[in-house]
C-alpha cells in the first residue's frame, strides 16, 4: 500500500506509529471531546424538539385578537378650551373581529400559513348542583381546529365529538365538578343565555390550571352563549417554519389591522430560555473544542523536538519544507479525524442508552430521541478542521528547522 501513498502520508503514518502511546492517548482525548458533542448536542435537540411539541400541540402558532377598545377624550370645537378630566381605559367587550370572514380568506391564500381556523372564545360559569367552577369556553369547527391544537391526542376519556349540545372538559374540571363521561351541566355566560351540555370527552393538557378551565364546544354554541352569532373572538394559524411565526404575524398586523400574537411572544420565557440553552450547547462546543486543539498542538510541539534529527535527516536528504509541513498536518488532521470517528459513535451510544434508560414512571419514553445524521458529519470535520489548524503552528516549527543544527542537535 505504502507504493500508492505519498512521501508525506508515510511519513506522517510512521511517526504516529512509532510514537503509540501519545498517539493512542491523543485520539482518546479528541473522542472523549467529541462523544460530549455529539451526546450534549442531541440530548438538548431532542429536549427542544420536546418542549416545542407540547407548546405547540396546545396552542396556535399565531392568534389573531380584535384591536382593544380606546377611549378618546371628548373635542370641542371652541380654541382654548381645556377639559381636566382623566381618561380612563374603558372595560374590554367580548366582540367580534370585524369582517373576519374576508381576513380569514386572505390568509387561506397566503403560502406561508398551513391552517386558519376562526374560534369563539369566552368566559362562563360551569354549574353541576351546588358546585360551580369559572371555566373559558373555546368554540370550534373541530375538523379544522384538531389541526392545530391536537385535542384528540390529549383525550383520556370518551371521544372529541363535539356537536352543538356537546363539551369537552378537563379532568380538573371533571373532577371538581364529579362529573364523568354522559354526564350533563349547564354553562352559563355573562351575557345570560345557558345551554345545558353533554360531557363526550375528557382531556389532560398535562397542565393542572388548563385542565380546570379549559372547555370546547362546537362554534355555533359559543356564539349562541355570547350572543355574537356569527361572529369570532380569534383565529387561529399554524405556520410552515414555527421559528418565523414572529415575523409572519407582524407582517399579518400590517396586512389587516387585526393584532396578530404569536407563539414566540406568548411564551418570551419559554422561548429565552431555550436560546440559553443553545447559548450553553455552544459555549460547550467552543471550550471542547479548544482543549482538543491545544492537546493536539502539545503532543505534536513534543513530536517535533523529539524528532528534531530525523527531520535535519530529511531536510538533509533533500525533503522539501513544504513536505515536512504536510507531515505535521497530516499527523493533526489524522489523529483529530480517529479520534472524532470514535468519538462520535461513542456519543451516539451514549445517547440512545441514555434515552433508553430515562423512562416516565408509566413505562414510556421521557422525551422523543432526536439524532440528526449532519449532526455526527459536523462533528467529525469540525474535529479534523480544528486537528489540521492545531497542528499549524507545530508544523511550521518543523519546516523551519535548521538541518545542520537539527542533526547536530
Amino acid at each position: 500500500m505504502n507504493r500508492w501513498l505519498p512521501f508525506e502520508w508515510i511519513a506522517a503514518i510512521r511517526f504516529l506509529k512509532e510514537g503509540r502511546t501519545q498517539t493512542l492517548f491523543i485520539i482518546a482525548a479528541v473522542a472523549i471531546g467529541v462523544a460530549v458533542i455529539v451526546f450534549m448536542s442531541a440530548l438538548l435537540a431532542s429536549l427542544q424538539a420536546n418542549f416545542i411539541k407540547r407548546v405547540l400541540t396546545s396552542q396556535p402558532h399565531i392568534q389573531l385578537i380584535p384591536p382593544d377598545e380606546i377611549a378618546r377624550p371628548q373635542r370641542f370645537d371652541r380654541p382654548g378650551l381645556a377639559v381636566a378630566a382623566t381618561v380612563q381605559r374603558p372595560a374590554q367587550r367580548i366582540r367580534s373581529i370585524d369582517q373576519w370572514q374576508k381576513i380569514a380568506a386572505l390568509l387561506k391564500t397566503w403560502p406561508d400559513i398551513t391552517n386558519v381556523s376562526p374560534t369563539m372564545v369566552t368566559s362562563a360559569l360551569a354549574v353541576r348542583g351546588d358546585s360551580n367552577r369559572s371555566i373559558t369556553v373555546t368554540g370550534i369547527d373541530p375538523d379544522i381546529y384538531f389541526r392545530i391544537v391536537k385535542i384528540p391526542d390529549y383525550i383520556v376519556a370518551g371521544q372529541t365529538r363535539v356537536l352543538t349540545d356537546d363539551i369537552l372538559i378537563g379532568t380538573e374540571l371533571a373532577r371538581d365538578l364529579g362529573v364523568k363521561l354522559g354526564d350533563k351541566m349547564i354553562v352559563s355566560a355573562a351575557t345570560g343565555a345557558s345551554r345545558v351540555l353533554t360531557i363526550t370527552g375528557i382531556f389532560d393538557l398535562g397542565n393542572k390550571a388548563a385542565n380546570q378551565r379549559s372547555t370546547f364546544v362546537a362554534l355555533r354554541t359559543a356564539q349562541a352563549l355570547s350572543n355574537l352569532v356569527g361572529g369570532v373572538t380569534t383565529i387561529d394559524l399554524t405556520v410552515k417554519d414555527v421559528y418565523a411565526a414572529d415575523k409572519i404575524a407582524n407582517t399579518i398586523g400590517a396586512a389587516t389591522g387585526v393584532e396578530a400574537d404569536s407563539w414566540i411572544k406568548t411564551n418570551s420565557q419559554f422561548f429565552t430560555a431555550v436560546n440559553a440553552q443553545t447559548l450553553s450547547n455552544t459555549v460547550i462546543r467552543i471550550f471542547v473544542g479548544l482543549s482538543v486543539a491545544f492537546g493536539i498542538a502539545s503532543v505534536l510541539v513534543v513530536s517535533v523536538i523529539q524528532r528534531s534529527k530525523d527531520i535535519g535527516i530529511l531536510r538533509a536528504m533533500g525533503t522539501a519544507q513544504g513536505q515536512i509541513l504536510r507531515i505535521f498536518l497530516l499527523q493533526g488532521g489524522l489523529l483529530a479525524l480517529a479520534g472524532a470517528i470514535v468519538g462520535a459513535s461513542t456519543g451516539g451510544c451514549a445517547i440512545v442508552f441514555w434515552h433508553s434508560y430515562l423512562r416516565q414512571p408509566d413505562g414510556t419514553e421521557l422525551f422523543p430521541l432526536v439524532i440528526d445524521p449532519m449532526l455526527f458529519v459536523e462533528a467529525i470535520l469540525i474535529a479534523a478542521v480544528t486537528g489540521v489548524a492545531a497542528a499549524a503552528f507545530p508544523a511550521f516549527g518543523a519546516a523551519k528547522l535548521d538541518p545542520v543544527v537539527a542533526i547536530r542537535g
